[in-house]
């Protein structure tokens, strides 16, 4: 058996890893057997010297094998197993939306989905505003609502990839949550033990994003792509904008009742639409379930239009443990909050437009508000946070506020108006807003115009 301080030692001077080194090494994390010390050399070392395709896929199945491989082939599903996952943005509600409409055009999701990461806002922090609603459930439970309803959005049990748990609060402590490799093995080793047929990643770029500069994002969707299939997963990945919120609204509950208008029909804002139906086509077609773009559109569209997919959320909801009539009645579940505050446009800025907007600041205001985490133990306000908020290129005329304010007193309030003006700048003519899908990555095609 390699030890540890020896793989160690060959990262840290430049050398390849092989497969063995590598499961060696996880496996002494898993056992215990490996000290954090050590995981925090390796994390050091890495993040330093990089790791090769090859050596990220050897890292990725040794993470995913710490753990229970899902296998839905004894399931007698009728349609392909797929998944989609964000590496973290503002007013992203796209999971929301994206698995019960998948399931409505014959896909099966079992989608594991985490919590808010610093300024941005986690899936499973926005479903448990919904009362009642398990996020931890057993493992029956979780492939009987993958089966019936063709959607379960659900947390990381403790049996999948274990060995990415440790690994990832070391990381978080001994600043190497950035290296791609790692980010790499971490998102790939959950979504491979979840037993997936195709992976579709939206990697986000700008200023609310984790990678900021479009060199980073492509790195990382890059090596997102290259790693997964080279783990056997078809893969794709779309860089998409996130210099803005995604959707109007940021904060949880706010962010469901958005989902719930979205799939009755109610409003779908544009940006957050496109984004919703771009990742919906690449998973149809990687699963065969559509020959090209057009037909896999003329598909979700169905799905929307007749409900299906609205039906089939209600079906996770209740599946789940929330309510039967949250589609139809959801203020009378979700929280709100006591104090509603707009926030005005100062007055020299009225007759300007919206030039940029510190998205990474809009998320902190929520944080702020009480809607994210400081410290994992925080408990979270679920009814707080931002809606209406105004898109890049706004005309600042003062008939409407920058945003709205959901607040739980007053005091907060105030603070979130300074943070909120704070975060828009103006200028006297319209800036135009970036690209929202700024590239397509597929393996070895490198990048393509979307």
């Amino acid at each position: 058996m390699t030890l540890a301080q020896e793989t160690i030692r060959r990262k840290r001077d430049g050398q390849a890893l092989d497969a063995a080194q590598i499961r060696a090494f996880v496996d002494g994390v898993t056992r215990g057997e490996v000290s954090d010390a050590q995981i925090a050399a390796f994390a050091m070392a890495t993040c330093w010297r990089g790791m090769s395709t090859t050596e990220a896929v050897a890292l990725t199945m040794a993470m995913r094998d710490s753990g229970r491989v899902l296998d839905w082939r004894g399931e007698d599903l009728h349609g392909p197993v797929v998944d989609k996952h964000s590496t973290g943005g503002i007013g992203d509600t796209v999971s929301l939306m994206l698995g019960p409409l998948l399931a409505a055009c014959g896909c099966h999701v079992p989608m594991i989905s985490g919590r808010g990461l610093g300024h941005t806002g986690g899936t499973l922090d926005k479903l448990e505003s919904i009362p009642g609603y398990r996020v931890d459930v057993p493992l029956d439970t979780f492939r009987r609502v993958v089966r019936e309803a063709g959607v379960a959005i659900v947390g990381a049990g403790p049996d999948l990839a274990p060995a990415d748990r440790r690994i990832y609060a070391v990381r978080d402590l001994t600043a190497t949550v950035e290296s791609v490799a790692l980010i790499t093995a971490s998102i790939l080793s959950k979504k491979l033990a979840a037993g997936l047929q195709a992976l579709a990643l939206d990697v986000k770029v700008g200023s609310g994003a984790f990678m900021r500069d479009m060199p980073s994002a492509l790195a990382l969707a890059r090596s997102l792509v290259e790693t997964g299939c080279g783990a056997g997963l078809p893969t794709e990945a779309l860089i998409t904008d996130m210099n803005e919120p995604l959707a109007p609204v940021a904060g949880n509950a706010l962010e469901v009742r958005m989902a719930l208008r979205y799939l009755r029909g109610d409003e779908r804002p544009a940006r957050l639409d496109r984004v919703v139906r771009a990742f919906g086509a690449s998973l149809l077609r990687q699963a065969g379930l559509a020959r090209d773009d057009d037909e896999a559109q003329a598909r979700l569209a169905q799905a929307l239009d007749s409900g299906q997919a609205a039906e089939r959320w209600a079906r996770m909801v209740s599946g789940l443990g929330g309510p039967k009539d949250l589609l139809d009645h959801a203020d009378r579940h979700l929280p709100a909050a006591p104090v509603v505050r707009p926030v005005p446009v100062p007055p020299s800025q009225v007759g300007m437009a919206v030039s940029s907007i510190d998205t990474r600041a809009l998320g902190l205001a929520v944080v702020e508000l009480g809607g994210g985490r400081r410290q994992a133990a925080d408990r979270i306000d679920p009814a707080v946070g931002l809606a209406s908020l105004l898109p890049l290129g706004a005309a600042l005329d003062g008939s409407r506020p920058l945003a709205i304010v959901h607040a739980a007193t007053q005091a907060a309030a105030d603070a979130a108006v300074q943070a909120v003006q704070s975060a828009y700048a103006v200028s006297t003519t319209p800036v135009p807003a970036p690209p929202l899908i700024a590239g397509h990555i597929v393996r070895e095609q490198g990048e393509t115009s979307a």
